[in-house]
C-alpha cells in the first residue's frame, strides 16, 4: 500500500480537516495569513493528522470530532516547526524558504505561538477533559525534549539512550498523542494502550530514519539540506554511534565535526559513519521500532483503516529504500 493510498482512505476527512485549518488560519493581522499560508501549503505528508484520522476509524468511531483533532494536531506540530526553524538557524525546509529566513524570528516565534492557542481554542471545543489533558501533556514533553537537545548540542558524550529520551520527547510524543486520541473519542479504552504504543513506535521510527537522511541517505527526496544536524551541533544517532563504535581515528573526527566551529568537510564525516556502519544500524533501529509499531496493531479489529496504519509503519522506514 502506497501513502496516497492510505491518504485516499480518509480523502473526505482530509477535506473536512483542510477546512477547519483554514477557519482557524484566518486571522485580521495579514502578517499571521501570509506565515500560516507559507508553512501549511509548503508540503509535508500530513503524517500526524493522518494517524489521528486512521486510529478513529480502527476504532469504529462514527462522529466528526476527529476532524478537529486532526488539525488540532497540525496545529501544534506546524508550531514546533515554526519555533524549530528559529533555534536551529534554518533557512530551508520542504524546499522553500523557512518562514524565519522570510519575516525574520521574531515574527515566526509569534505567529508559532499564535498557532499553538488557535490549537487550544478548537480543543476547548469538544469539551474533552482526557482530550485536553493528552494534548498538553504532548506539549509540555515536547518543549522538554527542545531543553533537553539543546543541552547536549555539540556533546560528544551523550549516550544513545538520552537521544532516544529527546527523539520521545520531541516527536514520538505527538505520534502517541494523535492515535491514543482516536481510542479516547471512540470511547474504546481497551484500544488505547494498542494506540499509544504504536504511535510511540511509529514516531521513533520515523525521527530515526530522519537521522540517516540528513547524512545524505536518498537526500534527493529530502526537501532540506543534508548536515543539518551537524552543523546545528545536534548529536544524532548515525554520529553517536561513530563517537562509540568508530575507530579512534574516527572517534577524533566526529569530534572535531561536532565541534562549534568544525571545520571539517561534511563529505568527510559522511564516508566515516557509512564505513563505520553507522547508517546501517540506525536504519536498522528504525525497522525494530517500526515492527513494535505493527505488533501494537494486533489488538485492533480488522479493518482497511488497520491495514493503513500497518503499511504506513513501513512506509516511514521505507524512505530510505
Amino acid at each position: 500500500m502506497l501513502l496516497q493510498d492510505i491518504h485516499q482512505l480518509v480523502a473526505g476527512n482530509f477535506a473536512q480537516v483542510d477546512l477547519v485549518m483554514q477557519a482557524g488560519l484566518n486571522s485580521e493581522v495579514s502578517l499571521i495569513n501570509d506565515i500560516t499560508k507559507n508553512i501549511i501549503q509548503s508540503g509535508g505528508k500530513r503524517f500526524r493528522p493522518l494517524i489521528v484520522l486512521l486510529s478513529a476509524h480502527a476504532c469504529g468511531y462514527k462522529g466528526d470530532e476527529h476532524i478537529k483533532l486532526a488539525a488540532i494536531i497540525e496545529f501544534i506540530h506546524t508550531a514546533t516547526l515554526l519555533h524549530d526553524d528559529v533555534i536551529d538557524l534554518s533557512l530551508l525546509r520542504r524546499g522553500v524558504k523557512t518562514a524565519n529566513a522570510i519575516w525574520g524570528n521574531k515574527s515566526a516565534i509569534l505567529v508559532g505561538d499564535y498557532l499553538y492557542s488557535r490549537a487550544f481554542q478548537i480543543m476547548v471545543q469538544l469539551n474533552s477533559l482526557e482530550v485536553m489533558a493528552v494534548l498538553a501533556k504532548a506539549s509540555n514533553l515536547i518543549t522538554e525534549g527542545e531543553v533537553l537537545q539543546l543541552m547536549h548540542n555539540y556533546n560528544p558524550n551523550i549516550s544513545e539512550a538520552t537521544y532516544l529520551t529527546i527523539v520521545h520527547h520531541k516527536t514520538a510524543t505527538l505520534f502517541e498523542a494523535a492515535a491514543q486520541l482516536g481510542a479516547i473519542i471512540s470511547k474504546a479504552p481497551l484500544f488505547e494502550t494498542h494506540l499509544l504504543n504504536y504511535g510511540y513506535h511509529l514516531g521513533m521510527a520515523f525521527q530515526l530514519i530522519d537521522d540517516a537522511l540528513d547524512y545524505g541517505v536518498n537526500s534527493p527526496h529530502l526537501g532540506k539540506n543534508t548536515g543539518g544536524d551537524l552543523r546545528e551541533g545536534k548529536p544524532t544517532l548515525p554520529l553517536i554511534y561513530l563517537l562509540q563504535h568508530g575507530s579512534a581515528s574516527q572517534k577524533q573526527l566526529a569530534i572535531k565535526a561536532l565541534a562549534e566551529n568544525n571545520n571539517v568537510p561534511f563529505a568527510t564525516i559522511q564516508e566515516a559513519i557509512e564505513s563505520s556502519g553507522a547508517i546501517a544500524y540506525t536504519i536498522e533501529s528504525a525497522r525494530r521500532y517500526a515492527i513494535k509499531a505493527q505488533q501494537a496493531l494486533q489488538g485492533l479489529p480488522d479493518t482497511p483503516y488497520k491495514v493503513a496504519a500497518h503499511a504506513l509503519a513501513s512506509l516511514a522506514v521505507e524512505r530510505v529504500s
